[in-house]
């Protein structure tokens, strides 16, 4: 198969997953294309919204959809990191057996991943980086694609852990999950109210999953797009040659060389998505919200005006 045959195959199955997800996801559109983009460009996505907004499943019908091993690992404050990636146990001969934890999954699930300390939060980042956890100086290999969609609660901060920038700069996509509309909410009450069950088939393998992780590797990108990119990226850092007022003036920390990577990435597989052979200016900017939107501190000033990141990303664009 060529790469343009390819590029329509991806369409396809692009297509057929929304198809399934939309039996159990109603609206949400922007959420579970962000979402399907990040898996296609090997990355991990970080859903932030209230309760009940169906984020786990959300996740749980992506992963149907996909045939993937799901697993889902509710974060809490005594969650150790031995309870996710597993521990060595004596078994009936006397020698010890490496028991796998939850996190040996293709798509893992975070739920409420500021709730749990910073030691077990590093404990997953490491495997999110390296694709391997190491366990009694052994390392385990996790098994490909591999992906850690994570959700966080905006609300109720008492007795959380929030993730450093350092860790919350792993995750591609940072993904606002809104209220559905007054017709969308409608649909899901009729929905989830009635006698009636939906069932998710599988319409992609892992092995064409992996293939079409290198399928967008390989699309070709202008170098004007690139330095588009790169410019964006940099004027988010404020006191440096490309800084803009607004940054300057609301700005504390900017986002580091990974946004780049991520704002080029992200391009080729929303312009894939839609057809296109290469990325343009337009799709850079399409992506740019929710892979800036965890990058960007906002400095005092910024929080005591009410300037949001969302309106500094928009200046910025």
């Amino acid at each position: 198969m060529n790469d343009v045959e390819a590029v329509k195959l991806l369409n396809e199955r692009y297509r057929a997953m929304r198809t399934e997800i939309s039996k159990a996801i109603i609206g949400q559109d922007a959420v579970v294309e962000e979402l399907i983009i990040s898996i296609f460009s090997r990355g991990h996505s970080l859903l932030v919204g209230v309760p009940g907004l169906a984020k786990t499943l959300l996740v749980n019908s992506v992963a149907q959809s996909m045939g993937l091993t799901f697993s889902r690992i509710q974060f809490t404050p005594d969650l150790m990191p031995s309870d996710i990636i597993g521990s060595e146990i004596l078994d009936e001969s006397r020698n010890f057996k490496f028991v796998k934890g939850p996190l040996f999954a293709n798509v893992v699930l975070a739920d409420e991943i500021n709730r749990t300390p910073p030691k077990t939060q590093a404990a997953l980042l490491e495997a999110m980086q390296e694709k391997s956890v190491t366990a009694a100086g052994h390392t385990y290999k996790l098994s490909e694609p591999f992906f850690v969609l994570a959700t966080q609660n905006p609300i109720e901060q008492e007795g959380t852990y929030p993730l450093p920038e350092a860790q919350l700069d792993r995750f591609m996509f940072n993904i606002w999950v809104d209220y559905p509309s007054f017709a969308e909410e409608v649909n899901v009450v009729k929905q989830t109210t009635a006698d009636s069950s939906q069932t998710i088939n599988q319409v992609i393998s892992s092995d064409e999953i992996l293939q079409f992780q290198k399928l967008i590797r390989k699309v070709p990108v202008a170098d004007n797009v690139v330095e588009y990119a790169v410019n964006l990226a940099s004027k988010t850092r404020p006191n440096t040659a490309l800084a803009s007022k607004e940054t300057n003036q609301y700005i504390s920390w900017g986002a580091g060389p990974r946004a780049s990577q991520f704002l080029i990435i992200g391009a080729k597989c929303y312009a894939v998505l839609r057809g296109k052979f290469s990325p343009d200016i337009e799709d850079v900017k399409a992506v740019a919200l929710p892979i800036l939107r965890h990058r960007i501190v906002r400095n005092y000033q910024a929080e005591a005006e009410g300037m949001g990141i969302e309106q500094l990303v928009k200046s910025l664009l």
